[in-house]
């Protein structure tokens, strides 16, 4: 993965006249393979962090580089083709398209990212990341025929879809039982073992975080690596 650095970002926001402060100078390093844990209260900043990391808000100040370039020098579609060609996103509800297979909302990423592979090659892809993440069988099923944690388990494997460096996952067992929130850890790590893609999770849970390869935490918008 190239490398991926936020530099003394900050974010503001005018609220009822005065200015709000989500994130103050934050910094953070991402290379491949790391796994960086992000934990914080409610309101501490961490979704707005992972924001400016993705290309998805800008910083009121600071830099976001990646590979050297910095991401908000970009026009709106450089952004769109950063997303698409090096971000998968997970966030804390799976938001699959009800009307789609799971084989189908797997696929949907790779309409906004070209690819030298063949529609075939891209079918078999879907099916094996669902394999990977245990829900092979459910591949033609909707989205409503899926409990919870298999919903979870299928936005995991299409954030993977587009092979992308860098997974950013906001909350993502928020809401699910301890066992599959268990789970669901297990295969972030297995999938960030098996190729190396970084991840950045955030997460108010100190037990999901300890299970990190790297821990920073956030208070009242300043970020702190621990």
């Amino acid at each position: 993965m190239a490398r991926l650095v936020a530099r003394e970002v900050t974010k503001t926001f005018g609220r009822n006249g005065a200015t709000v402060t989500a994130v103050e100078r934050a910094s953070l390093e991402v290379d491949r393979g790391d796994f960086v844990a992000i934990t914080g209260h409610s309101g501490s900043g961490k979704t707005t962090l992972l924001s400016m990391l993705g290309g998805l808000s800008r910083p009121s100040s600071g830099r976001v580089l990646f590979e050297g370039d910095d991401l908000y020098r970009r026009d709106g579609d450089a952004l769109s083709a950063y997303r698409s060609a090096h971000v998968g996103f997970v966030f804390q509800f799976a938001s699959l398209l009800g009307a789609l297979t799971v084989k189908e909302n797997l696929l949907l990423p790779t309409r906004f990212h070209p690819s030298r592979r063949g529609a075939d090659a891209l079918d078999a892809r879907a099916r094996e990341l669902l394999e990977i993440v245990g829900v092979g069988e459910k591949a033609d099923a909707y989205p409503a025929q899926l409990s919870g944690g298999q919903q979870r388990r299928v936005a995991i494997a299409r954030a993977f879809m587009n092979e992308p460096q860098l997974i950013l996952a906001d909350e993502p067992t928020g809401d699910l039982d301890e066992e599959t929130e268990a789970e669901v850890m297990k295969l972030f790590r297995a999938m960030n073992e098996r190729s190396g893609t970084a991840v950045v999770l955030v997460t108010h849970d100190l037990e999901l975080a300890r299970q990190a390869s790297r821990r920073a935490r956030m208070h009242r918008g300043v970020l702190e690596e621990l």
